[in-house]
């Protein structure tokens, strides 16, 4: 043989060696909990730091929403890609990658000193977080038997919620001690995770995996494959639905984004107050969510229960609108993110209930995470601009949106002959 036939010979005995090792390596979903704990909890950090950030180097007010929304734009267009890569490649290689890509976005971040600087890092930080997102579940799913795979999913959405209320109080902290400590902090423990993740988790790339083949995947990973498909699976009632759930995540957005805002730029907050007032909100909505919401969905009629937590949602948010003190603010805002904490489960219950009656489950769950997608862009673009007009409008923004989804909620419970009514 000659010397350039016998390297690459061995290149690929090495190769195959290293995948039977990585493939028969324990399953130790314990470190993979601890390593997606630490990414969870270090993706908050720059969450309560963004006002003084964007006040401090003198950025337009309503970059806190365009920000987000242009991150919120490449996360849904990217999702797709990162998915089907995945039918390529391992998940463990993919969650270093963009663990990586999302280090170096938080670091383009921390340094953007212009209106196009801080777009052009969000855009470049959401293309590697929907990868990584797709990745968890991705591996997950591949590595879990069928009956720990409820368990462990239902694990690691507990570690995204307790992770985001953590990562927002540690991060309010760093803030007080330097934006830049803040960014730097969130760049390392990111970069940590993914090289967690690459050397504790083991192989799940498919036997059959053939070679990525560049025109095929990018057929493949068309973002806007779900909305195309909806026609085998639409009706007038699952439009009503999906109006609610897009709804929902467009008034919730809103709320949210102004509140970060607001309680920096016209309550005069810093960003330790605002890392606090996140994680005791984190840890109540996740007690409402283990109590209430489970109550609901195991003793009640779920249909009819949505209209009752939509309404909250609708009179709490409106109540902000005439909160003017920080103590009534607060309140209401706490009492408006417990609900919204149990709004969430009970609109994937309806939609997974749906979606299990018909043959098209995975493209109707597919959509369900598009509308809301949609909802979330409108929701962050609409809070942003229109805080320059008044600190109250993106509010009175998101009760109008929470009016229409009570009346959706109101339509979809009472209709009659539907065949897959409670």
């Amino acid at each position: 043989r000659r010397p350039g036939q016998l390297r690459a010979r061995v290149r690929c005995e090495r190769k195959r060696y290293m995948q039977t090792q990585t493939k028969n390596k324990p399953n130790n979903m314990l470190l993979f909990f601890v390593a997606a704990a630490l990414f969870n909890v270090a993706a908050n950090f720059a969450h309560p730091v963004t006002p003084t950030f964007i006040q401090e180097y003198q950025l337009d007010s309503y970059m806190f929403g365009v920000a987000l929304a242009v991150m919120q734009c490449s996360y849904f267009l990217m999702s797709p890609f990162w998915g089907k890569l995945n039918n390529y490649i391992d998940s463990r290689k993919s969650m270093l990658i963009c663990a990586l890509g999302y280090s170096v976005g938080q670091a383009l971040f921390g340094m953007a000193r212009s209106n196009g600087m801080l777009i052009f890092a969000r855009v470049f930080a959401g293309a590697f977080t929907g990868g990584a997102f797709t990745s968890f579940l991705t591996y997950i799913v591949n590595t879990s038997s069928d009956m720990e795979r409820g368990r462990n999913l239902t694990i690691f959405a507990t570690i995204q919620a307790v992770g985001s209320a953590f990562g927002y109080f540690i991060g309010g902290f760093l803030g007080e001690v330097s934006l830049n400590v803040t960014f730097i902090a969130q760049s390392a423990c990111l970069a940590i995770a993914g090289v967690a993740f690459f050397f504790i988790c083991k192989s799940d790339r498919p036997e059959n995996a053939g070679p990525i083949v560049p025109s095929r995947l990018a057929r493949e990973a068309n973002p806007f494959a779900a909305f195309v498909a909806c026609r085998h699976f639409m009706t007038l009632l699952f439009a009503v639905l999906f109006c609610v759930t897009c709804l929902h995540n467009l008034g919730y957005t809103a709320f949210e984004q102004c509140f970060n805002y607001y309680i920096k730029d016209s309550l005069g907050l810093t960003s330790r107050y605002n890392g606090l007032i996140k994680g005791v909100i984190g840890l109540v909505a996740l007690a409402a969510n283990s109590t209430i919401c489970m109550w609901m969905i195991k003793k009640t009629n779920v249909r009819r229960s949505t209209i009752v937590v939509m309404g909250a949602l609708l009179f709490s948010c409106t109540g902000v609108v005439f909160a003017d003190s920080v103590g009534p603010f607060m309140t209401i805002s706490v009492v408006f993110y417990a609900f919204n904490a149990i709004a969430i489960p009970l609109l994937q219950d309806l939609v997974a209930k749906r979606a299990a009656k018909t043959n098209d489950s995975n493209l109707v769950m597919g959509f369900f995470n598009s509308t809301r997608s949609l909802g979330g862009i409108v929701g962050s673009l609409c809070a942003g601009f229109l805080y320059t007009a008044g600190p109250k409008i993106p509010f009175m923004f998101a009760s109008a949106a929470f009016v229409l989804a009570t009346l959706c909620a109101v339509l979809y419970a009472k209709a009659k002959n539907d065949p897959f009514a409670e």
